[in-house]
């Protein structure tokens, strides 16, 4: 529930004036975020959610970095799609576009295959759950084979201190591999992502070659991304 500016001022004795600037540095820091007349606290936790709700979860901003990878994505390139709400955000934008593509998720594959132009690769096995991903045991050996251009990268958590982190050891093993096979490398995630950490690590920032978040992503972070070697591209 968020906290008003009023209600701050008088609990702590400062002015409205000086309660507003400290929450715009807040927020820059990834520790709150601003909404109308005051500010919520952020998940500085990744934690599991259903597939449904990940999906809804800041649908227009998966939107707008989906269109922003799409529009980096070279035609004939072969791709690894990561599992994720916004990485099958992504396969929808790239609909139709002559592609090789290793989807570790069959929400990509039948977003892909809707367009009849890419040729779809798939670990091959059953899939797990609402989220319908494929096994690890059936990512790892699929990618072990497969050589791609650029591997389009989820992440539940991301942050100069800790790396890039996810909620479980399967999936951290999976995206080890995306890194392993993929000649180039992008992370496609919300700004809110970049203030969390979670408890399984599988790269550094400086595995990735290209970060695509929102605008609202905390300003530090950004800069310790650039400063990493990576190339940061905002999603408008």
């Amino acid at each position: 529930m968020p906290i008003g500016v009023d209600q701050l001022a008088r609990l702590i004795g400062a002015s409205p004036v000086t309660i507003r600037r400290d929450l715009t540095d807040l927020q820059g820091r990834g520790l709150l975020r601003r909404v109308h007349g005051g500010a919520v606290a952020v998940d500085l936790r990744g934690m599991p959610m259903p597939y449904a709700l990940r999906a809804a979860e800041n649908a227009p901003a998966k939107a707008a970095i989906a269109r922003a990878v799409a529009a980096l994505v070279r035609d004939d390139m072969a791709l690894v799609l990561d599992n994720g709400s916004t990485v099958t955000a992504v396969a929808d934008a790239l609909t139709g576009r002559p592609l090789t593509a290793m989807c570790l998720t069959l929400r990509a594959a039948m977003a892909l295959g809707t367009g009849g132009s890419t040729d779809i690769v798939t670990p091959g096995d059953s899939v797990r759950g609402e989220s319908l991903h494929y096994g690890g045991a059936a990512c790892l050996d699929a990618l072990d084979g497969f050589r791609a251009d650029l591997g389009i990268m989820g992440a539940c958590s991301a942050s100069p201190s800790h790396g890039l982190t996810s909620i479980s050891s399967e999936d951290a093993q999976i995206k080890r591999a995306i890194l392993a096979a993929s000649a180039r490398v992008m992370l496609a995630v919300t700004g809110d992502k970049l203030s969390r950490t979670s408890s399984f690590r599988f790269g550094a920032l400086e595995d990735m070659d290209d970060l695509v978040t929102t605008p609202d992503a905390p300003a530090s972070m950004l800069d310790e991304v650039r400063a990493a070697g990576t190339r940061v591209h905002l999603a408008r």
